[in-house]
């Protein structure tokens, strides 16, 4: 497909930490021939960043006045998504455990959501993009044309994230993703829920090919000119 053919079409898909919405998204953005945008890795940058900059993540007043500094760029190739910050390439980086334990707070600040939803919202631009995140269809995006709400018992959840690392301590990564959760759903701005409209997946018990298909068939279904690039 021609993605300039669909230049509306936004697909934003939302939900739990560790259901699956990274690679769900990706695959879905290169089964249409659209970019992706992974607002989690923004959070994450700008999570880096300060914490490079030595800079107290617990205080709310000292991120806010430090979150206008850095250049937070997303690159939105879905086979070779980049994020650099003031022109650093921070894909590994914000992956670790300090930027992990750090994001939640760091997301919760008012002026870090705002600086960063100015940003994703340019990325959008004109459409002809996968977008994932926590507030796509509720708050970035909510004239998104499809949207979705990925989530998996905690379990599968747990299971997922902690192949993906590489450990063997499940108890520890559900522990871990359930607090991110509980953060990022009571947070007074742009909390964590289910967008008017979307569809919910329960990945649980689906394989992530069987997810992927969900989803495209849902776009296909919401803009009928859409079909699977070649």
């Amino acid at each position: 497909m021609n993605p300039a053919a669909t230049p509306s079409l936004v697909v934003a898909v939302d939900g739990t930490s560790g259901s699956g919405k990274s690679s769900t998204s990706r695959g879905v953005a290169e089964r249409l021939g659209l970019r992706y945008l992974d607002t989690g890795a923004m959070f994450r940058a700008m999570t880096w960043w300060l914490l490079r900059e030595g800079v107290d993540v617990r205080d709310e007043a000292a991120v806010a006045a430090a979150a206008g500094r850095p250049t937070i760029e997303s690159g939105t190739d879905p086979l070779a998504p980049t994020i650099t910050v003031d022109g650093v390439d921070v894909s590994v980086e914000i992956r670790g455990e300090e930027v992990t334990s750090a994001v939640s707070p760091v997301s919760a600040v008012p002026e870090v959501r705002a600086r960063l939803l100015e940003l994703q919202r340019e990325a959008i631009g004109a459409g002809g993009i996968v977008v994932e995140g926590r507030d796509i269809g509720s708050v970035v995006w909510p004239q998104a044309e499809v949207k979705v709400y990925l989530s998996a018992d905690p379990d599968a959840r747990a299971e997922r994230r902690t192949a993906e690392q590489g450990g063997t301590d499940v108890a520890s990564t559900q522990q871990s993703l359930l607090e991110r959760d509980r953060i990022d759903s009571g947070r007074a701005t742009a909390p964590l829920k289910i967008a008017d409209g979307a569809v919910h997946v329960d990945s649980t018990h689906l394989t992530l090919a069987e997810v992927i298909d969900r989803i495209v068939d849902l776009a296909v279904q919401s803009s009928p000119e859409v079909r699977e690039s070649s």
